[in-house]
């Protein structure tokens, strides 16, 4: 599977230049697009291009955007993932001018199924849905002609209306349109139009027992709502034929055109939302928000910002390429981009080794100064306790440090972030003889912005003041399906990462106990942290890495 390279946003779009040539000629008064989700999962990333470009290419244009569900399945639809929906686009900073329901339209649909009938361009088939299979022929073979296709006009509207009353049982009859079984287009091979479906609908109830096909129903949609161009992703070119073939046998006043794009994919995760809820169904994430998905709302909770997902769309752009793949560290270069000047900085311990400096007056807390973001001068500057006991992170101690070793290690001495130098004098160990505390003095003379120049220290590590630091946990991202190829046999399940999650418990500085869900830190040299919406309580601070501090990934 080839791996794109980032298509700059100001390079061409080709959908955006027909849209300006139809307004240009009079072909279209306005551009209508429609963002159609099927209501049948959460939405996620690839989901955000769609949405980012029919809203913002109708925007550019003073066009309009509808929201539409596509809600013609009733086994796999559900309210809560029309709520979802909902809440998604809008964060992503967009709203839609009109509200549909496909099942909105099922009563003209039906008129227009009897039309089609009437006209001799359907009818009802008995065929088994496997049967219908079997008999469509190959890419170099014909289909076979449906022994029920030649039934007549008045028989296939009478069963068609005996379809409708429920006289029949799930998959006993279909209704077909009537096409060519030998085009070279399978699409174009009497596609099924209709199904019996004995289900209740979340949006009509137990109104209707028959349900349109999405081919059949799409088209009749934008129709309806006076869509101009109908944007979808590369997977339908060759439904092309028959989104057209609909439109036209009919008769609808408006006739949309259809154009397709190149849907975004992620390395290091999947993006079917089947095998998306496969994996919230066998309990292998935390719900369809669970910070390593690439839904929406797992972005959204793990710390993402709409500025970042709508920079990464724009700047994958509009590419006519079907199985391209973007590295998922294009996304982490947004995120970075965007909360380098908003968020605050602070320390955080998230592996904490206890730090007593003996030579420090009990009982005193000195509040020192530290800027809030240094790259944003205008957020101003914080204040920060510091006393005879705070926390190290476990990692900045080597007892035996290898060399060009700069943190501490016994009789080292490094500088305390906005602080003092400190200098390791003694280790406590346990019965067991792991280390649980360093001795350490410091120097008052080395005061953090004192203007000390008498010596100079290589290393440089963070802190927190023991008494008044607040417990925290810390929750460690890595990608969820490692180097998934989505055209291998195997299941993407064998590809699931064991240790996507890491939990550590440690502190944060005490001005963070107000911290509330989804504020975002920069933590020193941990990256950038999201607060967890959903486990943070007022009793417990939970924290999601968004990202690391820095990348390797260079933007082309």
């Amino acid at each position: 599977m080839e791996t794109t390279k980032p298509v700059s946003a100001s390079s061409s779009n080709y959908i955006k230049t027909i849209m300006a040539e139809d307004l240009k000629a009079g072909r279209v008064k306005e551009i209508v697009t429609r963002f159609p989700p099927e209501p049948n999962g959460y939405l996620h990333i690839g989901h955000a291009k769609s949405i980012c470009l029919n809203f913002e290419l109708a925007d550019e244009f003073g066009g309009r955007t509808h929201l539409r569900f596509d809600d013609t399945n009733p086994l796999k639809e559900d309210t809560e993932y029309v709520e979802s929906i909902k809440e998604d686009v809008k964060w992503l900073g967009f709203d839609w001018e009109k509200l549909f329901f496909a099942s909105d339209f099922f009563e003209e649909m039906y008129n227009r199924a009897v039309l089609l009938i009437r006209k001799g361009k359907a009818y009802v088939c008995d065929l088994t849905a496997e049967q219908i299979r079997e008999t469509r022929g190959t890419l170099t073979e014909p289909g076979k002609e449906s022994p029920y296709r030649n039934r007549s006009v008045e028989e296939n509207l009478d069963l068609f209306e005996r379809m409708r009353k429920g006289e029949f049982q799930n998959g006993e009859k279909v209704l077909r349109a009537k096409i060519d079984m030998a085009s070279p287009n399978i699409n174009m091979r009497d596609p099924v139009l209709y199904r019996i479906s004995h289900a209740h609908h979340h949006n009509t109830g137990d109104k209707w027992c028959i349900y349109p096909m999405y081919d059949y129903a799409h088209p009749l949609e934008d129709a309806i709502e006076g869509v101009t161009h109908s944007i979808c992703t590369m997977e339908f070119a060759d439904h092309r034929p028959l989104y057209d073939w609909v439109v036209r046998e009919c008769e609808m006043e408006c006739v949309p055109q259809q154009y397709e794009f190149g849907r975004l994919n992620l390395t290091n995760t999947v993006m079917s939302k089947r095998k998306l809820k496969q994996l919230v169904d066998e309990k292998l994430v935390d719900g369809w928000d669970d910070p390593r998905m690439p839904t929406i709302s797992g972005l959204r909770r793990k710390g993402y910002t709409p500025e970042a997902i709508r920079e990464l769309c724009r700047e994958v752009g509009v590419v006519k390429t079907n199985n391209s793949v973007v590295d998922d560290k294009l996304l982490e270069h947004f995120i970075r981009e965007d909360l380098k000047l908003k968020a605050p900085r602070t320390m955080a311990v998230l592996q904490p080794l206890k730090v007593v400096i003996t030579n420090y007056p009990e009982g005193q807390v000195e509040m020192l100064d530290a800027e809030i973001n240094p790259e944003n001068e205008a957020m101003g500057t914080r204040q920060i306790p510091f006393s005879r006991e705070i926390y190290i992170e476990r990692d900045d101690f080597m007892e035996e440090p290898p060399k060009g070793y700069h943190r501490l290690f016994p009789g080292n001495e490094v500088r305390l972030k906005h602080a003092y130098f400190i200098k390791c004098e003694e280790v406590i160990k346990d019965a067991d003889g792991n280390v649980v505390e360093l001795r350490c003095t410091y120097d008052p003379e080395t005061k953090s912005g004192s203007g000390f120049t008498g010596r100079k220290v290589k290393g440089t590590i963070h802190w927190v003041e023991a008494t008044s630091a607040k417990p925290a946990e810390f929750r460690l991202y890595e990608p969820l399906i490692l180097d998934y190829n989505m055209e291998e046999s195997e299941s993407f399940l064998d590809k699931v990462n064991p240790n996507s999650l890491e939990i550590l418990h440690g502190y944060v500085e005490d001005n963070m106990k107000n911290a509330k869900p989804y504020d975002k830190f920069q933590m020193f040299r941990h990256g950038y942290f999201n607060v967890d919406p959903k486990h943070t309580t007022t009793d417990k601070l939970v924290f999601n890495r968004i990202v690391s501090l820095k990348s390797s990934f260079q933007v082309k």
